[in-house]
C-alpha cells in the first residue's frame, strides 16, 4: 500500500505541472490585462508602460511563464498582482470557508440521499421509488444559482428567517449548504440505487433471509456494505469538487470562499492568483480522491488484499 501511496503522490508533480501551464496561458488569452484595475481609468500611456515593465507583462508569455515555474519548483506560488499578498497565504485564508461550506454540502446530502436511494432500491417499481427518483432528477437539473436565488427570495426576503449572504454564524451557511447539497444529493441518490439493486437479489442475502435475519439488518449489514464502493467514490469526488470552491454558489451568497477568490482573481486577470489556486485545486482533489482510494480497501477485503500484496 505505501508504494501505491506514493506512486499516487509522485503523480501530482507532472499533474501540477500540466496544470499550471494549461491554466497560464490560457488566462493569458483572454482581452486586457490586470493594468487596468491597477492604474485606473485615468492613468497616462507612460503610467501603464511602466507598471506592465514592472510587472513583466511586456514580455512574451513563454519567458513569463519560465519565471513562473522557476518559482513554482521553490514551492512558491506567486504574488498577487492586485493585493500584493502571497498566493498561498490568500488561498488558505478563504479555504476555511469554503471547507465549512463543503462538509455542511456533504452532511445535506448524506442524511438525505443514502436513505432516499436504500428506500427506492428496496422499494424498487413502487410509488416511493417513483417520487424518489423524479425528486433526485429534479434536483440534478436545477442549475445551483438559480436554486440559491430562489431560496433567497423565499427564507432571506419573503420569510426573513435567514440572511442571503455572508459568513456570519451557523444560519448564514444553511442556505448555501442546501444549494449545493441538492445537486449533490440527487447524484448520490441514484448512485445509491443503482449500486444497492446490484448486490440486493444476491444469492448471499437469500441465505441470510433464509437464516431468518431480519430484512433491516439484511440491507443495513449486508446490502449496504457492498454496495458503499460506487457511494465512496461520488462523496469523495463530489467532496473534493467541493473543496475546490462552488464558484457559483459562493457567488450568489457573497460566501468568502476559494471559489470566489478564483472567480475574482479571472476577472481582475490576475494570472499568478488564478494558477495558483488552480494548483492548489487540483492537488487538493488528487488527494481526496487518493484517500477514496485507501478507504476501498476499508470496506473490501479483497483490495486490501491486493494493496497488500504489490501496492497496486
Amino acid at each position: 500500500m505505501y508504494r501505491y501511496v506514493i506512486k499516487r503522490l509522485l503523480m501530482l508533480i507532472p499533474i501540477t505541472i500540466i496544470t499550471s501551464f494549461l491554466v497560464f496561458f490560457i488566462i493569458n488569452l483572454a482581452p486586457g490585462d490586470v493594468t487596468g484595475q491597477l492604474t485606473g481609468s485615468e492613468a497616462t500611456p507612460e503610467e501603464v508602460a511602466a507598471l506592465r515593465a514592472e510587472l513583466d507583462l511586456d514580455k512574451p508569455v513563454v519567458v513569463r511563464y519560465a519565471k513562473y515555474f522557476g518559482g513554482l519548483l521553490r514551492g512558491d506560488l506567486g504574488t498577487s498582482y492586485i493585493t500584493g499578498k502571497s498566493v498561498y497565504a490568500s488561498y488558505m485564508e478563504k479555504l476555511p470557508a469554503t471547507l465549512e461550506l463543503a462538509i455542511a454540502s456533504i452532511i445535506v446530502s448524506i442524511v438525505i440521499s443514502i436513505p432516499l436511494g436504500i428506500s427506492s432500491a428496496v422499494h424498487r417499481g413502487s410509488i416511493r421509488d417513483n417520487v424518489g427518483m423524479v425528486a433526485a432528477l429534479l434536483g440534478l437539473s436545477m442549475p445551483n444559482f438559480w436554486l440559491g436565488l430562489l431560496l433567497i427570495i423565499v427564507f432571506a426576503l419573503n420569510l426573513g428567517w435567514l440572511p442571503s449572504g455572508g459568513s456570519d454564524g451557523f444560519a448564514s451557511i444553511i442556505l448555501p449548504a442546501v444549494t449545493v447539497g441538492t445537486g449533490l444529493t440527487a447524484m448520490l441518490t441514484r448512485t445509491t440505487r443503482s449500486s444497492m439493486l446490484d448486490v440486493i437479489r444476491q444469492d448471499y442475502l437469500r441465505t441470510a433471509r433464509a437464516k431468518g435475519v431480519p430484512e433491516r439488518l439484511v440491507i443495513r449489514k449486508h446490502a449496504l456494505k457492498n454496495a458503499l464502493i460506487p457511494i465512496i467514490t461520488v462523496i469523495g469526488t463530489q467532496l473534493g469538487t467541493c473543496l475546490g470552491g462552488a464558484i457559483l454558489t459562493e457567488t450568489v451568497f457573497a460566501w468568502p470562499g476559494v471559489g470566489r477568490l478564483i472567480l475574482d482573481a479571472v476577472n481582475s486577470r490576475d494570472t499568478p492568483m488564478v494558477t495558483g489556486c488552480i494548483i492548489l485545486k487540483t492537488i487538493t482533489i488528487s488527494v481526496i480522491l487518493l484517500i477514496v482510494d485507501l478507504l476501498y480497501a476499508l470496506v473490501d477485503p479483497r483490495i486490501r488484499a491486493q494493496y497488500a500484496k504489490g501496492g497496486k
